[in-house]
């Protein structure tokens, strides 16, 4: 017997049912950061619709010394790239300052590397005062979007928020908790992963991201955010 089919066909039409869901922000004149490489197809959707600029917000593990797949914290990236630690673990592991400095260091780098692939010398978007929207395909354990929310709240955005696809309750009742809201399309009982509400989750390539990024940066208005920040970092 089979069951009913996914709410979603793909990424894009993912996007554009969140679009309608977020159109209510488009007269705040929103800031739409994407988790890449998956939310990048969503979120450019959503900035399609609402005309707003559109980046990555890159998020970088800082694995235990020799447990590196256990996070002691993160590195966000952004104007002013941020360290996010879990203090208990970082106290409880006794991990030394140095090592965190070398670690955030090292993830820094490769956050840079990442964002001159992406976005070649365009300058990450300015989000003090302004509303921002994060966007990713769906959130299973909700850990990168927590520490991505968590470094976006200091950087001073008149609103936060973060929409998604689908997530399940748990998860999103965490990650309302700062926030000034919090846009989730399927919220299901079963969840398993994110994949299984997609007709079509193919892997997003560095190539679709790239492509992306460059076609709502091209097709916004002259006189966009987008484009205003992008001449303030040349004037400098």
């Amino acid at each position: 017997m089979f069951g009913d089919p996914p709410p979603f066909k793909d990424r894009r039409d993912a996007g554009l049912q969140l679009a309608s869901a977020l159109m209510y922000l488009k007269k705040d004149r929103p800031v739409i950061l994407a988790l890449p490489r998956g939310g990048v197809p969503v979120a450019y959707e959503v900035a399609h619709e609402l005309m707003a600029p559109l980046d990555v917000l890159l998020v970088r593990k800082i694995g235990a010394p020799g447990y590196a797949e256990l996070g002691i914290g993160a590195v966000v990236d952004g104007e002013r790239p941020q360290t996010v630690l879990n203090e208990d673990l970082v106290s409880q592991l006794g991990v030394s300052s140095v090592y965190i400095a070398e670690e955030t260091e090292r993830q820094l780098l490769e956050i840079e590397r990442r964002r001159k692939l992406y976005c070649g010398d365009r300058p990450p978007l300015q989000v003090h005062g302004r509303t921002v929207i994060v966007v990713d395909d769906g959130i299973a354990t909700g850990g990168t979007m927590a520490v991505a929310l968590k470094a976006l709240m200091q950087e001073g955005p008149a609103k936060l928020i973060f929409a998604v696809p689908v997530a399940p309750r748990e998860t999103l009742d965490k990650l309302c908790v700062g926030v000034d809201d919090g846009v989730c399309l399927t919220v299901p009982d079963n969840f398993r992963a994110v994949g299984q509400f997609y007709e079509n989750f193919d892997q997003t390539s560095d190539e679709e991201v790239i492509s992306l990024l460059e076609r709502q940066y091209v097709g916004l208005p002259a006189n966009n955010s987008r484009a205003q920040a992008t001449r303030h970092a040349q004037e400098r």
